[in-house]
């Protein structure tokens, strides 16, 4: 794992001191780059629920100050002496871990954010030589290059950032469970920064999309904007009943309590639902949900590396972008209260090249 000297203050950044999680100015040190890695010069960080929860100290391991952001892309400004994958000037993307042991059987099948020793956290993860790390509401940041992808030409930094957590999020259960058969059917529950993307994904491997919500304010955006085929207000029985037994797949991106069992009730003999968003501390499922019918629930985080890069090329080729807001690292305090109450359609994103000095 990387443990390359500090250079001393050289970076700006935003910064949690305490579990208030308000974010100020901050200088702190950025190790010098080391033969395998890069300096990455920050143009733009996605706001992420992950920075609402890490600044108010919900995983009860924060250490403060602590620079929130795991969304980043930007420039490629010094490489090390043995890179061969960047060259300086390149577009990249740095996501949410940025090291893991790259010797257990997860790193070696591509699947590192399941590292056997754990991953070093992009927001307040602790190096081998116990330093920690400053997340992407900064200027730049120093990275080993198997965790830093490349983001294909022409594609719009700013629209890359949501997908280096928002969109491998959704993207790595659906090619998982083969959620992209073209005829088959998706439910896809919430539309946020992570079921937006699902949707179109979706529709971009030809699928037939109905969207859950608990608002009808969404309907619009999800028929009209996304493309869905169908709409459904979760809270309408008479709606949900109609579909009994009619998905191939679900991918279930909302947070706080919702009931599963319904959910399951609507997937097909052999259907699957992957579970992407965090329903609350406790899952309430009958057994009987998966019995009947042979259902399978299934949880998943991000994803490896290789399936990163495979999903930025992607997005890249069926021109998938995200439906962000641009705003100033000034305006992030507000951003964050803003995210808690579902008011952003559907991921703010940091201009960070613009508004940080």
């Amino acid at each position: 794992m990387s443990s390359g000297k500090a250079t001393g203050k050289n970076c700006h950044g935003w910064a949690a001191r305490d579990d208030s999680g308000f974010l100020s100015p901050y200088e702190f040190d950025r190790r010098a780059v080391g033969s395998e890695e890069v300096s990455v010069k920050i143009t733009h960080c996605g706001v992420c629920y992950a920075d609402v929860l890490c600044t108010r100290n919900q995983f009860m391991h924060c250490k403060y100050p602590l620079v929130p952001g795991h969304e980043i892309v930007g420039i490629v400004t010094e490489v090390g002496g043995n890179i061969g994958k960047f060259k300086i000037g390149d577009h990249v993307g740095v996501g949410t871990y940025v090291d893991s042991c790259r010797d257990c059987e997860y790193c070696h099948g591509g699947l590192e954010i399941h590292c056997s020793k754990g991953i070093v956290s992009t927001i307040g993860g602790t190096y081998e030589d116990g330093s920690t790390c400053k997340g992407g509401y900064s200027q730049f940041i120093v990275v080993h290059e198997r965790y830093c992808y490349k983001i294909p030409d022409k594609y719009p930094l700013a629209q890359a950032a949501p997908l280096l957590c928002a969109g491998i999020t959704v993207y790595t259960p659906m090619i998982r469970h083969q959620m992209n058969q073209p005829g088959k059917s998706l439910g896809v529950i919430g539309l946020g920064g992570l079921g937006h993307l699902a949707v179109k994904f979706a529709k971009a491997f030809g699928l037939n999309v109905t969207v859950f919500s608990t608002s009808t304010s969404k309907k619009d955006d999800a028929l009209n904007l996304l493309k869905a085929d169908k709409f459904v207000l979760s809270s309408d029985m008479e709606q949900m009943s109609a579909l009994s037994k009619s998905l191939d797949f679900i991918i279930d991106t909302a947070s706080g309590d919702h009931p599963l069992d319904l959910y399951m009730s609507l997937l097909k003999t052999g259907g699957v639902l992957a579970l992407v968003g965090f329903p609350g501390k406790e899952m309430k499922l009958s057994p009987m949900s998966l019995l009947r019918g042979m259902r399978t629930i299934s949880g998943s985080a991000v994803g490896g590396t290789k399936r990163t890069q495979e999903m930025l090329e992607f997005c890249a080729k069926h021109e998938i972008h995200p439906e962000i807001e641009v705003i100033p690292i000034q305006y992030a305090n507000e951003a964050l209260e803003r995210l808690q109450k579902n008011d952003v359609k559907y991921r703010f994103v940091i201009d960070i090249e613009n508004s940080l000095e």
